[in-house]
């Protein structure tokens, strides 16, 4: 209990303090409270900066791409796994599912460059075929779908498992009883199914606005050489560059703290429009 605790209020809530050189010039060796007050500059420089609003509009992209062909892909794969009548098929499959989660960024991105890179796998069977080839790792117009597809790769097996724990929770005695009603497996679907795990759903999409600008700083920037900043520059990496890498420490924890203020509102909008939806939200 103590550990927890220390853990939240040391990583995350005393983090939170170092926001302020947001509002500083900050030299790391004047220290945070050394370092000199530019009130709102570097908010002001950074709403007249291209390449942020670049970063931002490639981070809004990938993550409406996300939400859109990834979120539901966890909870029709656990729907697939709950309707498996034989438990060992069921384990098995959740079992490979589950697999991809605990591979790192580093050997998804090098697994796919083996198969769609210009020397990978398809091009190698292309031009065995006598066809042209492509290049779909070094082609920015393809960067974003991939990069969607490599999270759907690595992470929908995993997201199964909340959903599946809400699936375990619907009493098999309403889908019994809708059978001798006649329902079908589509009707008992909608009206068994979908509104025992609305709930969860509705939750899990809440926090993932929440979470929705974090669409993977290991993954671009391991891509990013490959297509370039135009089309891989997001928030995270357009932060890293410009604080670790540019030291300018002050106006990249200005646009960090841009991207968790978003963040927080998107939350809140979320929350209450679950509220106006009848559902309980993530808070009252």
């Amino acid at each position: 209990m103590l550990a927890g605790f220390s853990y939240f209020v040391v990583f995350h809530y005393g983090a939170l303090v170092g926001n302020v050189i947001a509002f500083k010039d900050y030299a790391p060796f004047d220290g945070i409270w050394g370092s000199p007050w530019v009130g709102t500059d570097n908010f002001q420089r950074m709403l007249e900066d291209g390449e942020f609003w670049h970063a931002v509009t490639n981070t809004m992209v990938i993550a409406v791409l996300q939400l859109v062909f990834y979120f539901p892909v966890p909870l029709a794969l656990a729907l697939l796994l709950h309707s498996l009548t034989s438990s060992t098929v069921r384990r098995f499959v959740q079992s490979i599912a589950y697999l991809p989660h605990f591979v790192s960024w580093v050997i998804v991105v090098a697994l796919f460059q083996q198969v769609l890179g210009d020397t990978g796998m398809v091009n190698g069977l292309l031009g065995d075929a006598g066809l042209h080839t492509v290049d779909i790792i070094g082609n920015p117009d393809a960067f974003k779908p991939l990069v969607v597809a490599e999270v759907i790769w690595k992470d929908a097996g995993w997201g199964t498992i909340i959903f599946l724990a809400a699936l375990s929770q619907v009493d098999e005695q309403q889908y019994e009883a809708s059978a001798i009603d006649g329902a079908g497996p589509w009707r008992r679907f909608w009206h068994v199914t979908l509104p025992a795990i609305r709930p969860v759903v509705v939750l899990l999409l809440i926090m993932r606005l929440g979470d929705i600008l974090s669409v993977g700083f290991e993954q671009m920037l391991l891509q990013r050489d490959a297509v370039g900043p135009q089309a891989a520059e997001i928030i995270d990496t357009f932060v890293y560059y410009q604080g670790i890498v540019g030291g300018d420490y002050g106006y990249a924890a200005a646009a960090g703290l841009f991207k968790g203020l978003i963040g927080a509102a998107l939350v809140y909008a979320a929350n209450k429009v679950a509220h106006r939806l009848g559902e309980q939200g993530v808070y009252r």
